[in-house]
């Protein structure tokens, strides 16, 4: 077992050794603060911790809040992981059981970056990198009890990008109010780092977190993979923003059964959907809300499109606001059961303003799930879908994210 060390003395040397399956071989580290305002943190946080906004929290490795630990993040505080890939990324897991209490207020948010971002204590923003810059470290991962559906129906499963040999990244459960604590104005950056070819660690993830949790005025930038994910669980969320993520924005996975309302999007050069929308995996069903999104995409790159429901997907996505897309940009429903779906009105849509041409295909594929045929649903989805619009006033409420690095970057772009 790995432990924890906080020290708030100038110089402070502990040797300890660790050894990981995935590592073969035997590390010993040494735990340093070189003055009074950098903690180097790893390993697991078992009973009661509080991380101050008078220091600087440098993540090394994994460190993990486990069951029965709680975490409180004083508001304003920041946090640096170091780099690292594979085994050696460096994460903040909430295992099952264990809780989080980060803070953050308009004013002070807690910011989750990089060893490398010169950010200082007291600023909200460094200098020297920007939306662009990602994968230097892994992110920020909440795990709990509620349920998920999951292939062979099972009942709990391990969660991408931690590895197997370690029990804390265990996810899902009965408990739908289960409770992970509180995540409130937090702005996580720079992550995504690579823990095998084409396996990033999303910006935020959330696997099986119950309704208990609150989630709201949360912020994404400049991560390799997804920006929010949620695998399956009941958690709901609210002013969520995603800025220059190399994959999606907001994805939902194995029967997410919350709602997501208020969230902003601004995809970067080398962002895919804005929205990955999948459905269950196992027997289970559940049915997701999204209700305020603002998306924003680029004309420049081959790649930025509005959103793809897979697998199955059941849920409403209502009062959506498309901007600056690519003319041929779309809404893909992506196999015969998530077609099936939207024409047994399972999954629906309403009050979308689109700014621009957009398309639905409904997509026919092979036994080998390979693409065979492709039919466009007019922009009014037929009769099965709702109240199409010109109204300026659909999407998000974007006055909310002036906080953000987001909305101090971007202000013109959220004022359209």
């Amino acid at each position: 077992m790995k432990n924890l060390f906080l020290s708030a003395l100038a110089i402070a040397t502990i040797a300890f050794t660790s050894c990981d399956s995935d590592d073969q071989a035997t590390i010993v580290q040494t735990n340093t603060t070189t003055d009074d305002s950098n903690v180097v943190v790893t390993g697991e946080i078992a009973g009661k911790v509080t991380w101050s906004a008078d220091k600087i929290y440098q993540l090394r490795r994994r460190v993990v809040v486990v069951d029965g630990g709680e975490l409180t993040i004083e508001a304003g505080t920041i946090i640096k992981a170091e780099k690292g890939t594979g085994s050696l990324a460096s994460t903040l897991i909430v295992a099952r059981g264990g809780k989080i209490f980060a803070n953050g207020t308009k004013d002070a948010p807690i910011i989750m970056t990089t060893v490398e971002d010169n950010i200082e204590i007291g600023q909200v923003a460094g200098t020297n990198l920007d939306e662009n810059d990602r994968g230097f470290w892994g992110g920020l991962l909440i795990l709990g009890k509620a349920p998920c559906s999951f292939k062979q129906n099972v009942t709990e499963l391990q969660i991408e990008g931690i590895p197997v040999s370690d029990t804390n990244g265990l996810y899902g459960g009965n408990i739908a109010d289960d409770n992970s604590g509180v995540i409130k104005y937090v702005s996580i950056r720079h992550g995504g780092a690579e823990i095998g070819e084409g396996n990033e660690i999303n910006g935020l993830t959330l696997g099986g977190v119950g309704s208990g949790t609150v989630i709201n005025h949360v912020e994404v930038v400049g991560n390799v993979d997804d920006g929010v994910e949620f695998f399956g669980g009941t958690v709901n969320a609210s002013n969520l923003i995603v800025w220059g993520q190399g994959d999606d924005a907001l994805d939902i996975d194995q029967a997410y059964s919350g709602t997501i309302k208020n969230a902003v999007v601004v995809l970067g050069a080398a962002s895919d959907h804005a929205l990955e929308i999948d459905g269950p995996e196992g027997n289970a069903t559940g049915s997701f809300t999204i209700d305020g999104a603002t998306l924003y995409g680029n004309t420049e790159t081959e790649k930025g499109e509005i959103a793809d429901y897979r697998s199955d997907a059941t849920g409403l996505t209502k009062n959506i606001r498309v901007l600056d897309f690519k003319d041929n940009s779309d809404v893909e429903l992506d196999n015969n059961g998530v077609a099936q779906n939207f024409i047994d009105k399972k999954l629906s849509f309403e009050n979308w303003n689109v700014a621009n041409t957009v398309f639905v295909e409904k997509v026919k594929k092979d036994e080998n799930d390979v693409a065979v045929e492709s039919t466009i649903i007019t922009p009014d989805f037929t009769e099965q879908a709702k109240d199409w619009t010109n109204d300026t006033a659909t999407g998000a409420d974007t006055s909310v994210f002036g906080w953000s690095l987001t909305g101090i970057n971007n202000n013109a772009l959220l004022a359209k």
